[in-house]
């Protein structure tokens, strides 16, 4: 081959290695060998306030340089809120309802459900109102809290009354899970239907009146990171986190069912 061929063929074979070394040292990158960076904002379900604050704490220390910053409420709202724009990275919803509305949308992209709850009485520690059964919350004169209907809870807990055939007026509807909980520790009702996990983690400000298997209603939670993410890497790595066995150890302390 003429010396000039050969220079040529040289200069071209350098090129293709650093060319290639480039493009190594991105798809590393890309892939996320530095780890996720930066605040990772997670909107989440009221009902996951204390377990995934836990969780959040967690990943922090797993990363360390990492903000997780939570947006806690209902469900509902939440995904109204995310749906006008509002800069999210993650959306983990109770029920599938409002979370299946942003896939629609192509605002959430490929939900996985992380955890199941169920539903339980909560009366004040004292229980004025003598509430030990589903039936008697139907009972005259008694103060009844319920979460708004269009809310995951109230809509999981309307389908307990459903299967049990009772009516029930609430004095109150919350705007979310956590309103009812405290309507209840206040004393300011004799009892509301909540989720199992937040009697628990209520711990001595209430006491749980359990509802018979087959009449109580469960409802799934899904978790997505959203299209838009500011920080996509960081919302990928959270919820990876929450679907994995530290986040399900935490989940089921917290009386979450598997999903």
């Amino acid at each position: 081959m003429p010396r000039p061929a050969l220079l040529a063929a040289a200069v071209a074979a350098v090129t293709s290695l650093l060319v290639a070394g480039c493009g190594d040292g991105s798809a590393s990158a890309s892939a996320g060998g530095a780890g996720p960076s930066g605040t990772v904002t997670v909107f989440a379900a009221a009902s996951l306030t204390e377990s995934f604050t836990t969780l959040g704490e967690q990943f922090e220390r797993a990363h360390p340089g990492v903000t997780v910053k939570f947006n806690f409420a209902a469900s509902s709202a939440l995904a109204a809120s995310i749906g006008q724009g509002a800069p999210a990275d993650v959306f983990a919803s109770a029920g599938p309802t409002n979370m299946d509305a942003l896939v629609t949308d192509g605002v959430a992209q490929d939900p996985r459900n992380f955890a199941r709850n169920t539903m339980q009485i909560a009366v004040p520690p004292d229980n004025p109102g003598r509430v030990t059964s589903l039936a008697d919350l139907a009972r005259p004169g008694l103060k009844i809290a319920l979460c708004q209907e269009q809310v995951p809870c109230g809509a999981t807990a309307k389908k307990v009354l459903d299967r049990a055939g009772i009516t029930v007026t609430p004095k109150t509807l919350g705007a979310d899970v956590k309103s009812v909980l405290t309507t209840v520790s206040l004393g300011e009702v004799d009892a509301g239907i909540v989720y199992r996990t937040d009697v628990l983690a209520a711990g001595s400000k209430v006491a749980g009146v359990e509802i018979p298997a087959d009449r109580n209603a469960s409802t799934a939670y899904p978790i997505a990171t959203l299209e838009d993410a500011p920080n996509a890497d960081g919302a990928k790595a959270f919820v990876d986190y929450v679907l994995s066995a530290d986040g399900t150890s935490v989940l089921e302390a917290a009386g979450f069912l598997a999903p």
